[in-house]
């Protein structure tokens, strides 16, 4: 009965969600990722309302369980101490009945939760998950949950290929992905809204492929005027992330165009964390841009004549990228402060989210948004690439 139920509303969403008329994949639920959700903790609580158990990580051996959990979890000396019970062992994983969800420092979590006690004392959590249960956890932190379908279901696709990508690059790491804006914002079952999840549950299996293997899928909010090419920040340099796509549909954003006031001390504080040797900042000039307009180089002068020359991404790093919303601004320097005039948020490579909001607001579908932003690309299912990560 239950599988009648699941055919039945699987054929009804495929019905009102079409995607390029690509029969739906059901057959990649087992696939599991690994999401660092807390790092460097002294310590923190976790709570599960049903049957539980903790194994030890190198060996899968039960060393502890019970009807419910409600405990504080704190590294020792030789080992991980939950509640009063001591277990002297570097990693184990909390796995609840299967069904309950488990709290972790007040945010729920699917999946189960592996604790490593690191070398300086701290501990790390890591959520091991479904691939589709994650993404439940990623979309609402990626775009808004009240934004068209069409862009939702881009958002998913893309989504799930970074997380395939990067689960390739970091498998021999503790994680394959972080929960922030280094890889993709993860909430847990807290940031999980209907349209975000309907999203995740249309486009199931489905991702972006180049020639065959799995893309690297980048994706940022706002390119403002032109989409950056991937080789200008990292070693990749493949056909469909070579940047220049002129956009003009997201000109709606609301960080198209921004100002940032900045400190010049706090400038120079961060450049001197960054080994970079500098006195009292007298000028800020772009040297170079690259050909979507961004900063490539720009050197920095202190009132004695020493100047320092970073490449734009290295400076927006220095200072944060909340900071620092893109490369492509234009600086000054007024009354003690840096004055940067800029435009978009983001690298500016692959998706530009709010250009695929302008584009389904004109009628365009999730393929057609996907196949503008990464020319070349085909949507294909997981198990056609499987053996590629």
């Amino acid at each position: 009965m239950k599988r009648a139920v699941v055919i039945i509303m699987t054929t009804i969403l495929a019905v009102l969600f079409p995607l390029n008329a690509i029969a739906m994949d059901i057959s990649s639920d087992n696939i599991m990722v690994r999401v660092m959700v807390m790092d460097d903790k002294d310590s923190v609580c976790i709570a599960i309302k049903s049957c539980y158990k903790v194994m030890a990580k190198d060996t899968d051996r039960v060393v502890m369980d019970g009807p419910r959990l409600s405990a504080k979890v704190l590294a020792t000396k030789d080992g991980i101490m939950i509640g009063i019970r001591e277990l002297k062992m570097r990693s184990i994983e909390i796995v609840s009945d299967g069904k309950t969800k488990i709290s972790v420092g007040g945010r729920i979590f699917r999946g189960s939760i592996e604790i490593i006690r690191k070398e300086n004392g701290k501990l790390m959590l890591i959520n091991r998950i479904a691939l589709d249960d994650y993404l439940y956890g990623v979309l609402y932190h990626e775009v808004s949950h009240r934004w068209p379908m069409e862009v939702l279901k881009a958002q998913a696709i893309v989504a799930r290929t970074f997380a395939l990508f990067q689960a390739r690059q970091n498998k021999n790491k503790p994680y394959d992905l972080r929960s922030d804006v280094y890889s993709q914002v993860y909430g847990g079952s807290t940031s999980e809204r209907w349209s975000t999840t309907m999203a995740v549950n249309v486009t199931k299996g489905k991702v972006l492929v180049y020639d065959g293997d799995i893309l690297p899928a980048y994706y940022h909010a706002t390119c403002a005027g032109s989409t950056e090419s991937a080789s200008n920040l990292w070693k990749t340099d493949i056909g469909p992330l070579k940047g220049g796509i002129l956009c003009d549909y997201c000109r709606i954003s609301p960080h198209y165009k921004w100002m940032k006031e900045i400190p010049l001390w706090k400038v120079e504080e961060n450049l001197c964390k960054g080994q970079y040797n500098i006195g009292k900042i007298a000028s800020v000039s772009v040297l170079s841009r690259n050909s979507s307009g961004r900063v490539d180089k720009l050197e920095i002068k202190d009132d004695s004549g020493v100047s320092v020359i970073l490449t734009g991404k290295d400076f927006r790093q220095l200072l944060g990228p909340n900071e620092i919303r893109s490369t492509k601004f234009d600086p000054s320097i007024k009354c003690g402060s840096l004055i940067l005039e800029g435009y978009g948020w983001g690298h500016g490579v692959g998706m530009c989210q709010w250009g695929a909001f302008g584009m389904a607001s004109q009628g365009k579908k999730a393929a057609e948004i996907l196949q503008f932003y990464y020319p070349g690309t085909e949507i294909a299912t997981i198990d056609q690439i499987r053996g590629r990560f």
